[in-house]
């Protein structure tokens, strides 16, 4: 059993957030970008999956090389070999149990490939896209793909404001945004910190806590497996809105 250690509770319980270096072997890191290309590029495939592939809007009616260049996110893709084995991970599941409850779902997934000069999704907290009884606690695993770096456009985050209530989001004021990035502007950033990442390392975040991304300006990929956890029972109010959520036993103890 793979429990959370002194240390991981101690920054959780300050920071809202812990790495743990090395987690994902990079077999797993190549499978998930293997297999999601061949989700994004065939149409049997996403259908299979039931997966929601989104554009890069900011990107729209540039010529792309694959298809896969020009798409942001790809959404819903836990009940996939490849993603729900690392969803259902043992691992990962005790770590996510610890931090909520012995019984948890699974029911948000999304791959981002955040490809050369995409840009990045403005601060905000996840809590906002989820309108939940109850509302927390909420858990986000965030596995790197690929190398995470300031050039590429790692994640930044606010240390200590998973503390914070969920806060006004306001429409994203970029011409040319991602559809549905929202942003927070009643907040000092001010204490910002990025999460520089190597392929295999994973952070476990609450919902809470405000973090952004920064735009690609590298010549390559960004990419990251991103799941959400809640504990079993939680009563999901954006059903029948939302395109995304997929809500999906992962442990069951009791």
């Amino acid at each position: 059993m793979r429990s959370v250690t002194p240390a991981q509770r101690s920054a959780w319980c300050s920071d809202g957030f812990f790495k743990i270096e090395g987690f994902a072997a990079p077999e797993m890191c190549d499978a998930m970008l293997q297999r999601v290309v061949e989700i994004v590029r065939e149409p049997s495939e996403r259908e299979k999956v039931g997966a929601l592939v989104l554009p890069e809007n900011n990107k729209a009616g540039q010529a792309v090389d694959q298809p896969e260049d020009g798409v942001s996110k790809v959404f819903r893709l836990h009940r996939d070999g490849v993603f729900g084995a690392f969803a259902l991970d043992s691992d990962v599941l005790d770590l996510v149990c610890d931090l909520i409850a012995p019984d948890v779902d699974v029911f948000l997934s999304q791959f981002i490939f955040k490809t050369a000069g995409a840009w990045g999704q403005p601060w905000h907290q996840d809590s906002f896209y989820f309108p939940f009884d109850p509302p927390r606690p909420v858990v986000g695993v965030w596995l790197a793909v690929t190398e995470a770096t300031l050039e590429n456009g790692c994640l930044h985050v606010v240390p200590g404001s998973q503390g914070e209530p969920l806060h006004e989001h306001v429409r994203d004021r970029r011409a040319g945004a991602n559809h549905g990035y929202k942003e927070i502007v009643d907040h000092d950033m001010s204490g910002s910190v990025p999460v520089l990442m190597q392929a295999g390392d994973l952070l476990v975040f609450d919902s809470h806590l405000m973090h952004r991304s920064t735009d690609n300006v590298s010549d390559g990929i960004r990419a990251a497996m991103v799941y959400h956890y809640a504990a079993a029972g939680t009563v999901d109010h954006s059903l029948g809105r939302s395109f995304t959520n997929d809500w999906l036993a992962a442990r069951r103890v009791s």
